[in-house]
């Protein structure tokens, strides 16, 4: 089952599950994909089962939602500052090589192994462990809030004071927290995680300053199991041509580490697991096109289709006005 959000022409909030022919069959009663969770667990039932239990006979034209620009990210938060947005990365076979790559073009080949070289063995040593074991600890950032997370089809700022900006094509786990503090697993995602990797580049201790940017996911999020292996392929196009694609592979068959390590270092902490709140994890990208020495401008349109999560996620890239902010005393 596949889920999207959207608004309807009255401005109302909706939910529908994308049918065989594409048409989206609504939901009856909860509007929301937070609210439909909300009422999975405390049924004690699947999502799934909540979502058919109330799917109806009410339909929408999906094309319709998406050249209207009504499509919405297939999960929020009533209270934006409550849904965190974090991610890892140096997870997949060959996202080492593109991180090293990057550093190269910025400060010439090194002889050393790098920070991200050694980070990514460790998780091919130990990012998999056994069942009810625990294995190596991954890489984590922090990216924002739900303020930074703009819907599908809605441009990606690029602040005045970025260095560059570069897609980051990445699945996103999606969550909710019960009442009873347990992180349940609502679905996946598709996303673009959108990172200044030239600030990054500069210095790895700039990989903080670099992720706090806009993000995107959508438009449908999967409910229910990942496949394995998920086959994507990324295109960057600039005045309606494609100037860069890239074929990518994901899921845990690719990947140096579990999902289950991932959620396991996420939500250890006592703090990511307040009941009510969401959380977006995005489980690092497999190739970067800033690696393969394309710079994108402002207007270049980001395409990351994965036929597993349905119809492809796209955003353009905008420039944001500068912003001089000056802190007052009291």
């Amino acid at each position: 089952m596949r889920l999207v959000q959207f608004t309807n022409r009255r401005g109302e909030r909706r939910v529908g599950a994308v049918g065989a022919d594409g048409e989206l069959r609504l939901t009856t009663r909860e509007h929301t994909v937070y609210d439909l969770a909300q009422a999975a667990i405390s049924s004690g039932i699947s999502l799934d089962e909540v979502v058919s239990g109330q799917l109806g006979d009410e339909r929408e034209d999906y094309d319709a939602i998406v050249a209207e620009g009504r499509i919405l990210p297939p999960l929020d938060h009533p209270e934006p500052a409550r849904f965190l947005i974090t991610g890892t990365g140096l997870t997949h076979l060959g996202s080492a090589d593109a991180r090293d790559r990057m550093h190269d073009l910025a400060h010439g080949p090194e002889t050393e192994m790098t920070d991200s070289m050694k980070i990514f063995r460790m998780g091919l040593d130990g990012g998999k462990p056994a069942e009810g074991e625990i294995g190596v600890q991954p890489e984590w950032f922090f990216k924002g809030v739900g303020t930074c997370v703009v819907p599908p089809e809605a441009p990606l700022p690029l602040p005045s004071f970025a260095l560059a900006g570069g897609e980051e094509a990445e699945i996103v786990g999606l969550y909710l927290i019960g009442p009873d503090g347990t992180p349940w697993r609502l679905g996946f995602a598709i996303g673009n995680e959108f990172s200044d990797q030239v600030t990054e580049a500069q210095n790895y201790l700039y990989l903080a300053h670099s992720k706090l940017r806009a993000c995107s996911f959508g438009p449908e999020m999967l409910v229910g199991t990942l496949p394995q292996n998920v086959e994507g392929r990324i295109q960057i196009l600039r005045d309606g041509a494609s100037i860069w694609q890239g074929e990518f592979l994901s899921g845990e068959a690719n990947m140096s580490h579990s999902i289950q390590n991932l959620e396991h270092y996420h939500f250890r902490y006592e703090m990511f697991r307040r009941p009510g709140d969401l959380h977006a994890y995005f489980f690092g990208a497999a190739i970067l096109s800033c690696a393969n020495g394309v710079t994108t401008v402002a207007g270049d349109v980001f395409e990351i289709d994965v036929p597993v999560f349905g119809r492809p996620l796209r955003n353009a890239m905008i420039s944001s006005e500068p912003v001089t902010v000056k802190v007052r005393q009291l």
